[in-house]
């Protein structure tokens, strides 16, 4: 069996260290925002390239209290629009709309699956004040179009960087990102961080996220609790060293991915062979997704579906039923994820491009 992910062996040369990181934790006593998650804060801050990190709670919330502290801050009110991607995991949509902003949903790039730069000057409306920048699959968008429009158009630009660890920083004012177990760099559990050179925006993230406080029992904002788990960080640090050499790992399943498939039922993805993207997933699209998901699996190769339903065609999602996205929904309808990891041996590698081969 090829395991489309192995969370177990990913974090196996870890347990070691995990297990002094819990001794240590149990021995301190300090379980909630203690030394451990104000040292990875430090630690990501500089890893990323930005002067500040805030630990939260997950990913999702990292994206909402990004966008309700520029509420709070007065570059954002209520009802303003944000730019987003169409194709994309509906947490993005969600965050927005649990800010209480307006997603305006805009098609991909059929080849790269980011949004497509040249398709959202005609989505752009004098309500529109900000992007929320999905690096998809663990490819960069193209920022440099991005944050042309951007600045032409005063927009707030926050990227969602869930898959992304470890992409170079292009300069938005607000990366967010998930530490969800099955991230290029996970915990074990659930956990979250917004980046930013911005420290303004950072002492207020920091605050919203723990009751709208900044000193204890005296509250500035209607807040929440969402802090980073003192043990998840401490975790977290033991795995952070070693992120660019997962991805690398990730890259060269990929390449081989990349030259070795040859089938024409097959689109494989696109790259540009650079560090700007880390394959936190490996997508390909055909017509006969059903089909080849039974086959592979009969063969004892796991697949999954990175998305099988559009955000814009989910149940929860009524209010934007009428809209019509057909690159989205096409994509949604063809793709595929096949096993993508930095422990995949060689000969698991070889064997799932010879099933594809073989197809």
């Amino acid at each position: 069996m090829v395991k489309f992910l192995d969370v177990k062996l990913i974090n196996k040369p870890y347990e070691a260290a995990f297990q002094q990181k819990l001794n240590q934790f149990l021995e301190k006593g300090w379980y909630i925002l203690g030394d451990e998650v104000k040292a990875f804060e430090e630690e990501f801050a500089a890893f990323s390239g930005s002067k500040y990190c805030v630990g939260v709670g997950n990913g999702l919330d990292a994206i909402i209290l990004a966008f309700k502290a520029y509420i709070e801050l007065g570059y954002l009110q209520k009802g303003d629009e944000i730019i987003v991607p169409a194709n994309t995991y509906i947490a993005s949509i969600l965050a927005i709309l649990h800010a209480d902003l307006v997603p305006v949903l805009v098609e991909p790039n059929l080849a790269t699956y980011n949004i497509d730069p040249k398709q959202i000057e005609e989505k752009i409306t004098s309500k529109t004040k900000g992007m929320l920048i999905v690096h998809l699959y663990g490819q960069l968008a193209d920022m440099d179009a991005l944050i042309e429009i951007g600045y032409k158009h005063n927009l707030l630009m926050v990227e969602d960087a869930a898959q992304g660890h470890g992409l170079p920083f292009k300069g938005s004012h607000a990366r967010t990102f998930s530490f969800y177990p099955g991230k290029n760099l996970g915990a074990l559990g659930d956990g979250g961080a917004v980046l930013t050179n911005d420290e303004q925006l950072a002492k207020t993230i920091k605050s919203l996220s723990n009751y709208g406080s900044q000193k204890k029992y005296y509250n500035d904002y209607i807040g929440y609790n969402s802090r980073l788990d003192e043990l998840q960080a401490a975790f977290l640090r033991v795995k952070l060293p070693d992120v660019q050499q997962e991805n690398d790992k990730r890259r060269a399943v990929a390449n081989r991915y990349l030259s070795e498939i040859k089938n024409d039922k097959i689109v494989l993805p696109y790259y540009d062979g650079s560090d700007n993207h880390v394959f936190h997933l490996f997508v390909i699209r055909t017509k006969n997704r059903e089909e080849l998901q039974d086959y592979l699996s009969e063969r004892g190769i796991q697949t999954l579906i990175h998305y099988p339903v559009a955000p814009h065609k989910q149940v929860s999602m009524k209010d934007f039923h009428h809209l019509s996205f057909p690159i989205t929904e096409k994509i949604h309808e063809e793709i595929l994820s096949l096993p993508m990891s930095s422990v995949l041996t060689q000969d698991e590698v070889s064997f799932v491009i010879q099933a594809l081969n073989e197809y």
